[in-house]
């Protein structure tokens, strides 16, 4: 089912204009888009296409933390069809969101039609604002609302409006989505044929992939990472790891996860995901069982298979955590 909020939206988007002070508010569309290349602070990142089939193409963000590479750690992407484009993910800046408009012209002439959101979380939304200057639909999983309104988002940004100056700065603002998808659908653009699988709580509270059909590419967001330790955050890990068991890979050409690069053996690539969490729910889960300290069990613990990976020593000690408090809770709920 299809929730539009275009109402929602357009007072989001006044509010935030308004309350910004931004100066842009009586320009024309046409004055808008013309003036992009110049409303954001120039970054300095390299962000080079990659081609992986016909119609599709991605950006790499490299691995790190989430204010490492001008806030470039995520991948993102387009799919051009003979009746516009189609693009994955909007990145960690609205500065980063111009720059892969540009790469897109680049390639083609056909205009923006539609964002597919993965999931919500800052380093792939804060580009948003871009698209929607250019008129895209812009498309999320359900509960995003719900997040763009929070204490936490708002939070969030002001946390990079410091950390990721000038990229994020007090002209970035949320973006309500057009349409939120709460089941997996399909639509067609240009000839070709799109799937939106819904995933549900997974490594977020909704969390979306989508297939190019005639391609047979997944962008498949931060439910899968590569090159680099997953981020779990408030993830609900059980539900993510059951995910992931039964996400369906056969037949797939290229599998174009949310962090690291594209891969051909979509089989193999998920596997580094997947070994982490099990491996984090066994550890711990063992702890809780004996009633051992997390303290304890993260010391104990060994992490050699993981320890050389990108973003370890900042994050894997906070997973865990997040983790051994999430079975905590599991265990009482039983």
């Amino acid at each position: 089912m299809l929730t539009c909020n275009k109402q929602l939206r357009l007072a989001s988007t006044l509010f935030a204009l308004m309350f910004f002070s931004t100066p842009l508010l009586a320009e024309t569309a046409t004055e808008t888009s013309q003036s992009t290349t110049t409303k954001y602070a120039p970054t300095s990142v390299d962000m080079e296409v990659k081609k992986v089939s016909e119609h599709v193409y991605y950006v790499e963000g490299v691995p790190g933390i989430a204010t490492d590479n001008e806030g470039f750690i995520s991948n993102a992407g387009f799919i051009v069809t003979d009746d516009g484009v189609v693009v994955f993910d909007s990145l960690g800046t609205p500065s980063l969101a111009n720059k892969l408009i540009q790469k897109i012209k680049s390639v083609t002439d056909q205009p923006i039609k539609k964002v597919i959101v993965s999931h919500f979380h800052a380093d792939h939304i804060y580009g948003l604002q871009v698209f929607e200057e250019l008129g895209a639909e812009i498309i999320a999983p359900y509960g995003a609302q719900k997040y763009i309104q929070s204490e936490a988002a708002a939070s969030r940004l002001e946390e990079r409006q410091f950390s990721l100056e000038p990229w994020v700065n007090e002209d970035t603002h949320l973006v309500l989505p057009d349409t939120t998808v709460e089941k997996s659908n399909t639509f067609k653009l240009g000839g070709i044929t799109f799937t939106i699988n819904y995933m549900g709580k997974a490594h977020s509270d909704g969390d979306l992939t989508l297939l190019v059909e005639p391609d047979k590419v997944l962008f498949s967001g931060d439910i899968i990472f590569e090159g680099r330790i997953p981020f779990v955050g408030s993830a609900d890990s059980k539900k993510w790891l059951d995910t992931l068991t039964r996400l369906e890979t056969g037949g797939l050409s290229v599998l174009i996860p949310g962090h690291g690069p594209a891969s051909n053996n979509p089989k193999e690539t998920i596997s580094l995901t997947r070994r982490y969490l099990a491996y984090l729910r066994k550890v711990l889960g063992e702890g809780i069982e004996d009633l051992t300290p997390f303290e304890e069990v993260y010391a104990d613990a060994d992490w050699s298979e993981f320890k050389d990976l990108p973003a370890f020593s900042e994050g894997n000690r906070i997973n865990a955590y997040q983790v051994y408090l999430s079975m905590e809770a599991e265990l009482l709920e039983q």
